[in-house]
């Protein structure tokens, strides 16, 4: 089993559009058997996936297991979440962790318990590997992507722990830039934190079986959003992006490549770009399913049909291009 998160600390940039098309092509196209954790507060997921049945059942009756319950626990004192409850979502192809507006309040509990855990005391490194210990569990999956929300706090820094890698969405402007030395420069610094409090532990049997090195690698960016036009039969981002475009590659390697992989050779970061899908993204949120799986009685008209076989053709190299770096990256 592998960990992957879906990261980016800058909001708006199609995370949950390519996280849940992501997912669902490697299961239903490729046969892979995923979970899927929306460990994002806002819930995109969840509210993305999940059938309106369902939705009404878990959110307005609170009927049925959360991410909430995995660190309410730790909250009240009690250790790990021995109940763990996944949801088969069949139009998707994947199990899945609900998520929950409820998971923010865990932000104090995990930050707190993130000083004891630099200090090597037990607590603090039990609640900060809660993610490692829910992963454990997982064995049977393929793969467990994390849908994560846009910052560098205290619940993001416990998921990335845990992970092997991360995936990071990416729109064309300036900001997306300036994020990627962001979470460059703080990865650095949990790593050396973290490694601390390993080595300062009071305790090891406390964290038996559990993730004792933060060494999560970056597996690649998508970007996405882009206004494309067609040069030769092949589609291109329009002149406004080339700047953009031409500097990531320098911005990525110095700022995040350096800093998360170290000497890493041969590896093609860029998985793929997914342009302005237009009215595609609202039919598939109404239909609660994929976009590459969209038909007529979907709400796929006319020139529809072309859109959602292009994006076939995307979200399967980006699929096979992922994979390949991860098995490259082991």
């Amino acid at each position: 089993m592998r960990a992957i998160a879906m990261f980016n600390n800058k909001g708006g940039v199609g995370k949950t559009t390519l996280v849940c098309n992501l997912v669902s092509y490697l299961s239903l196209r490729l046969g892979k058997r995923i979970l899927v954790i929306d460990a994002d507060p806002q819930c995109n997921t969840t509210i993305n996936i999940l059938p309106e049945e369902q939705f009404e059942r878990f959110y307005y009756k609170r009927e049925g297991f959360t991410i909430y319950d995995i660190l309410r626990p730790l909250h009240r004192g009690q250790g790990y979440s021995e109940k763990i409850n996944f949801y088969p979502v069949e139009k998707f192809g994947v199990d899945f962790l609900i998520g929950d507006p409820r998971l923010s309040l865990m932000e104090d509990l995990l930050s707190n318990d993130w000083k004891d855990a630099t200090s090597g005391e037990p607590r603090g490194l039990r609640t900060t590997l809660v993610f490692s210990d829910l992963l454990r569990k997982c064995e049977d999956y393929d793969y467990v992507f994390f849908d994560m929300g846009p910052s560098l706090g205290s619940l993001n820094r416990a998921i990335l722990l845990a992970c092997d890698f991360f995936l990071t969405p990416m729109s064309l402007d300036i900001f997306s830039l300036l994020a990627l030395e962001n979470i460059g420069q703080t990865m650095d610094a949990w790593r050396r934190r973290f490694s601390q409090g390993i080595e300062n532990n009071l305790d090891p049997d406390a964290i038996e079986g559990l993730r004792k090195e933060f060494n999560i690698k970056f597996v690649g960016y998508v970007t996405q959003q882009y206004t494309a036009k067609t040069v030769d039969g092949v589609r291109r981002p329009v002149k406004a992006f080339d700047q953009i475009l031409d500097s990531l590659p320098i911005v990525l390697k110095q700022e995040l490549i350096d800093k998360v992989n170290g000497d890493i050779k041969g590896i093609q970061y860029e998985l793929g770009s997914i342009p302005n899908l237009h009215s595609l993204i609202p039919i598939s949120q109404s239909a609660h399913k994929p976009i590459f799986d969209l038909e007529y009685k979907d709400g796929v008209v006319g020139a529809h049909f072309s859109k959602v076989e292009e994006f076939n053709q995307i979200i399967h190299e980006i699929s096979i291009h992922l994979l390949r770096n991860m098995e490259e990256m082991s």
